[in-house]
């Protein structure tokens, strides 16, 4: 009895120890970066941003795979379900806590089958409509004269975009119809061609097509004005109340990866987003970097899901089959 207790410790003492030389020598290999959006997003931006700098600190590459569809969720089940070894990382945004409401019946739990590393970077969402929309009480006027007729945009069922812009609904009163999308240049298409209504949009997808007044700007989400849109009003200051949103991304890994690797990747990321070169490709999002510490981004993602969840409740919609 002894001697077999004796061999466990002993081979516990193995695992833990190739567990702390894995993590002081993270990274040794390439880094699988998986964004469930599509290339040229907000969110695949910021991933290349972050992650490309880890690789070439660490003397590794850093590969960024695109796994559109399912509201984001194909591309996290695949994380989710990967090697814990540190080295297949999702960088998802805020839909990444709306699913855990939209979709009931995910083969992940957002909460549990992930460690949440840390934010990355916040940004408000763009109220992108059609040019015949001078304002945002044209847009509402409109929305409140003919209910159901005005179409907006996302990037799938049970994204943030979805989200909020049913929060608007409800705090403007009025109906709006979704139509879903793989991404947001796919609906900044149909922007530009008259053909849907309105997009809420990060601000590096819309910024150039504003200037080419190809697209109107109506109002920002967040509870300050951006320095990329200074004329544009926030949701308040446009007189619409309740219904701020910051549009987010973050990085995440299996929750089985070991402790001591996240706190390799955690600070590898909180060293990248002081970088000067960093910061400055997250600024031409129109967005912050997002430090946060592990204990306190695994709070916030938490928080984020009870968030979502009473706007979906509030809203009454229906969870897809």
């Amino acid at each position: 009895m002894a001697r077999n207790v004796t061999k466990v410790l002993a081979a516990l003492t193995v695992v833990v120890a190739a567990s702390s030389a894995n993590a002081q020598e993270w990274p040794t290999k390439q880094i699988k970066v998986i964004v469930p959006f599509t290339a040229g997003s907000a969110t695949d931006i910021v991933a290349r941003a972050v992650f490309e700098h880890i690789g070439r600190v660490g003397g590794q590459s850093a590969v960024v795979e695109n796994r559109g569809g399912g509201g984001t969720t194909i591309g996290s089940a695949a994380v989710a379900k990967s090697d814990p070894d540190g080295y297949t990382v999702l960088v998802n945004s805020t839909s990444h806590v709306v699913v855990a409401t939209t979709f009931p019946r995910l083969s992940y739990n957002v909460a549990e089958d992930f460690t949440a590393l840390s934010g990355l970077a916040a940004q408000p969402f763009v109220i992108t409509t059609r040019t015949k929309y001078k304002s945002l009480a044209d847009f509402i006027a409109y929305g409140k004269a003919n209910p159901g007729k005005i179409n907006y945009g996302s990037a799938g069922i049970g994204t943030s975009g979805m989200l909020f812009a049913e929060r608007l609904a409800l705090a403007t009163g009025i109906k709006m119809t979704h139509v879903p999308f793989r991404g947001t240049p796919e609906a900044m298409t149909e922007i530009i061609a008259d053909r849907l209504d309105m997009f809420p949009g990060p601000v590096v997808s819309v910024v150039g097509l504003v200037a080419d007044n190809k697209v109107a700007a109506l109002a920002v989400s967040t509870p300050k004005r951006t320095k990329a849109f200074p004329n544009v009003p926030t949701l308040q200051e446009a007189g619409v109340k309740g219904s701020d949103y910051i549009f987010w991304a973050g990085a995440f890994v299996p929750s089985k990866t070991p402790k001591a690797v996240s706190e390799k990747i955690h600070a590898a990321i909180i060293k990248a987003l002081a970088n000067p070169d960093v910061v400055k490709r997250i600024d031409g999002l129109g967005a912050e970097p997002m430090p946060m510490a592990m204990g306190a981004f695994d709070k916030f993602v938490r928080e984020e899901i009870a968030m979502h969840a009473d706007i979906y409740k509030k809203a009454g919609l229906t969870p897809p089959k």
